[in-house]
């Protein structure tokens, strides 16, 4: 199919706006600071080791020693991809004497997580 055809398909052929629907929808909206913080998250987690890092993560909480071990990476690629994800809070740790386990922040980033996966897998 001529690529310019299907583009032409996907517009509307008569010009007019849903005033009472484009209001409905901005009033609706996001704040804006929800929808950056949202887009660095994303933008975060478009990183096959970081997602790995989730995905294990999801499961139960590690050392940066057994995710380096598990995600095939430098411990040091670990702890600075595990740096930036705690910036964002998807992820926290807790000491235990001088071990660090990291886990999920909350459940979110794992439900983000596995809608994401059913997503590419449907």
């Amino acid at each position: 199919m001529n690529h310019s055809v299907a583009q032409n398909d996907a517009r509307c052929e008569v010009r007019g706006v849903n005033e009472a629907g484009v209001a409905r929808a901005r009033s609706a909206r996001a704040l804006d600071e929800h929808i950056a913080h949202l887009a660095n998250t994303f933008q975060l987690l478009a990183s096959t080791t970081r997602l790995r890092i989730v995905e294990a993560l999801a499961r139960q909480e590690f050392c940066v020693c057994d995710l380096a071990t598990l995600v095939e990476v430098s411990e040091s690629a670990v702890s600075h991809h595990l740096r930036q994800m705690r910036e964002l809070r998807i992820v926290r740790y807790r000491r235990e004497g001088r071990m660090a386990y990291y886990r999920l922040d909350d459940g979110h980033v794992a439900d983000l997580f596995r809608l994401g996966l059913d997503h590419v897998r449907e």
